[in-house]
């Protein structure tokens, strides 16, 4: 049960680097951890981008709405070990969104497959 915890307040993990981001509203140091094709989904809008199209996206989305926190609630790794999946909530702006990501493992870091905001 500790193994996420301990991972997620890793420093030096990929996990805990893309949160930091999506709580500093770093939309560049956040498309460091791209897959080449990512599926984006901020609202209503969903389309799948490449690395440059996810990172305008990303990054409007923080334009428009400041993040002023970002707290972890679930975080898990997939049977084969090969994905990771991370639920969080965000407060932006004057709203709070739930965060789902989706990585897929690539050696010892993650890359973002998916990436939802989500207004609670």
């Amino acid at each position: 049960m500790l193994a996420p915890t301990i991972a997620f307040i890793n420093p030096d993990s990929s996990v805990s680097a893309i949160s930091k981001a999506i709580s500093a509203g770093d939309a560049e140091q956040l498309s460091k951890y791209f897959d080449s094709n990512v599926e984006v989904a901020v609202l209503d809008n969903e389309d799948v981008y490449d690395v440059s199209g996810a990172k305008k996206v990303i990054s409007d989305f923080f334009t428009k709405n400041k993040p002023k926190s970002f707290n972890a609630i679930h975080q898990g790794t997939s049977k084969g070990k090969d994905s990771q999946y991370l639920i969080g909530n965000l407060v932006a702006g004057d709203a709070s969104y739930r965060v789902y990501l989706y990585m897929k493992v690539n050696g010892d870091s993650y890359l973002i497959q998916e990436l939802r905001f989500d207004e609670e």
